[in-house]
């Protein structure tokens, strides 16, 4: 177990080193000058540096020798916490609550106060850590046998031709006569070659089936042998995915899946970090956008990106994606096939030929939800790219149902006894549709495609891309190539707080005459072409208009009726020149001061300016004018244009 240090000094370079060493270590210090040589301070203990209460530093113990200790910075933080240390270069021993108590002290800004139970782990608990990778491997399965007694890798033990041999295989690795096995313990000279060198280790790892398992010692480290570390460490961290096997200084490592970072369970969500990211990273996305994007997510968990093809639809929803998740396994990107008439693509079917399996579908979605149920405290996302190649009802009709519903017992998959997958693994008959999955839906409108429902629409927050001129111009003016590198794992700190905002399921507070008066405007129009929405939207509406303040309380009362209109109201709208143009020309009078004239000054005009301070509503507005015109034009309009 590591152990936790302070020492207070007033300068860094009069008593550690900086050290030219890479990635080993950052600092020296030498043990004569620090009453080091009386410390028990050892390899993998904590270090706190204060210096003078200005700055802090977190320095974890590499190697200790008789002349000189190497230390890595885990942190280094400017900040007055007003701590006390009674004695100057004098490193003192602190339990680790006192360490976890300077820390919370040192990063409280960082740390969100929606949930008092909230903490920062410095370190992962490591549960093994061996130079040799046999000893290594042996220590492993005995904490992993000690666990589950290893059922979650015994499917793919397979017993050799010659049977006294158990080999490890899956579709992704082959681990071959891992094992020797016996009824009755084996004798040294069984267990090693003729030369004397062991063969197998003395020791029995674990007892099953009625037999005896011995572990090989013939391991090797990155050389794609018959046992080979790399080929475990897959093995292990798929199917106990909440470990972690790493090498670290010439030792081999197995602890929590987190390992040599700082992990801030919950950051406060910082909407100007994702957007700052995308410019980094190349994207063009103006701010509001992005954060019209986060707040539909946080309102609910399924939201659809319609517009422009080519528009940067799918890139915005795979930018935030890869900023906010710390691993791949945490959201899938699933191209939608226009031959996708059932559920099958997305949640696979049970085999009518074997009445033990159930076949999962190569797209990963059951496997990204039984992720997701197991990781709570983590968003998951599925992005469904060109939803409507295919009928979406045809496909996606049990998970409307279920997010709609609540409903506990998830998406039933298979009726009667258990069924396993072709891994071996069991495949629940229920499938529950977790809060933190969060569906993202895109849209392109030609030909080959299909329109979506009213039903659809109702049940998703709608966000239309196009481009401007301005935005071309720019764009045009600064085309650099993408790094959609620079965002991996960026804002993976601020996922759990991201988590605990969607969980907010509050109405709106403020200004709600002036949102209510506006509803109803829209509300009663609307009921004329029987496009007028329900409770289940008047709801959203309130609760996006509260988490657009919550991500941006600099946004004002229109702007955000203005967001909900175009989201939430107008995307239903559709039908022909003789049933919309007079409610469009109503509708966009309720986007306007009572000084202009719809028609004459805003629908008749190509060049008007929607920036206009005589427009309330300058998204609606724009939208609602471009319907127009289409309903003129081609004698009928909707909402989604090519």
């Amino acid at each position: 177990m590591a152990k936790h240090y302070i020492i207070s000094i007033s300068n860094l370079v009069d008593t550690f080193s900086r050290a030219l060493a890479g990635e080993e270590f950052d600092f020296t210090l030498s043990t004569s000058e620090s009453s080091l040589s009386d410390s028990t301070i050892s390899e993998d203990d904590f270090l706190l540096v204060s210096i003078d209460d200005k700055v802090y530093f977190q320095l974890k113990v590499i190697d200790k020798t008789e002349e000189e200790i190497k230390l890595k910075k885990v942190f280094e933080i400017e900040k007055s916490i007003a701590y006390t240390i009674d004695e100057e270069g004098i490193i003192i021993e602190i339990d680790k609550e006192e360490s976890d108590f300077i820390c919370s002290k040192l990063f409280d800004h960082l740390v969100s106060k929606n949930d008092p139970s909230d903490e920062i782990q410095i370190d992962p608990e490591v549960y093994v850590k061996e130079k040799y990778t046999g000893r290594f491997v042996f220590q492993v399965l005995t904490y992993l046998n000690e666990l589950d007694n290893l059922n979650s890798i015994k499917p793919f033990f397979k017993v050799n031709s010659d049977p006294i041999y158990t080999s490890i295989k899956t579709n992704e690795v082959s681990l071959t006569s891992i094992f020797k096995t016996s009824e009755n313990e084996l004798s040294k000279e069984e267990l090693t070659f003729n030369d004397g060198k062991p063969r197998f280790f003395e020791d029995v790892i674990f007892f099953w089936k009625d037999k005896n398992f011995y572990l090989s010692t013939e391991w090797t480290s990155g050389k794609d042998s018959r046992l080979d570390l790399d080929n475990f460490k897959i093995l292990i961290e798929k199917y106990y995915p909440k470990y972690s096997i790493y090498e670290e200084n010439g030792n081999y490592f197995f602890s929590d899946k987190i390992h040599g970072k700082i992990k801030i369970d919950q950051v406060e969500f910082d909407i100007s970090s994702f957007q700052n990211a995308c410019k980094n990273a190349g994207l063009v996305y103006t701010d509001k956008l992005i954060t019209r994007f986060v707040s539909s997510l946080l309102t609910k968990p399924f939201i659809i990106l319609t517009g422009l093809s080519g528009s940067g639809k799918t890139k915005l929803a795979q930018a935030y994606v890869q900023w906010i998740c710390q691993e791949e396994s945490q959201y899938r990107i699933i191209p939608v096939g226009a031959d996708w008439t059932n559920r099958e693509p997305l949640l696979g079917y049970p085999n009518a030929l074997k009445p033990e399996e159930y076949v999962k579908p190569d797209s990963g979605v059951i496997d990204l939800i039984i992720q997701a149920n197991s990781n709570p405290e983590l968003p998951h996302f599925l992005i469904l790219d060109e939803m409507n190649l295919s009928h979406v009802e045809r496909y996606f009709a049990d998970f409307l149902s279920v997010m709609e519903s609540k409903d506990e017992r998830g998406i039933p998959l298979y009726s009667g006894s258990n069924r396993f997958d072709n891994e071996g693994k069991l495949i629940s008959g229920n499938l529950e549709v977790p809060e933190n999955l969060f569906v993202i839906g895109t849209v392109n409108i030609d030909e080959t495609t299909n329109m979506f429902s009213p039903k659809v629409l109702d049940r998703a927050n709608t966000i239309e891309f196009r481009i401007n001129d301005d935005e071309m111009m720019t764009f045009l003016a600064s085309t650099n190539d993408l790094n959609m590198a620079a965002l991996l794992g960026k804002g993976s700190n601020m996922a759990q707080n991201f988590i605990a905002l969607s969980s907010n399921k509050s109405f709106t507070t403020e200004d709600r005459d002036e949102i209510n008066k506006a509803l109803m405007n829209f509300f009663g129009e609307l009921q004329k072409s029987g496009s007028e929405f329900g409770y289940r939207s008047a709801t959203e509406i309130l609760r996006l208009i509260n988490q657009l303040d919550a991500l941006d309380n600099t946004i004002k009362t229109s702007e955000k009726i203005d967001i909900a209109i175009m989201q939430k109201l107008l995307p239903k709208l559709h039908g022909s020149r003789r049933k919309l143009s007079p409610i469009l020309e109503t509708l966009g009078s309720f986007c306007l001061t009572e000084d202009l004239k719809v028609i004459k000054d805003v629908f008749d005009k190509v060049d008007f300016d929607y920036s206009n301070d005589k427009v309330l509503y300058p998204l609606s507005l724009e939208k609602i004018a471009r319907m127009y015109k289409g309903a003129i034009d081609n004698g009928f309009a909707s909402y989604a244009e090519a």
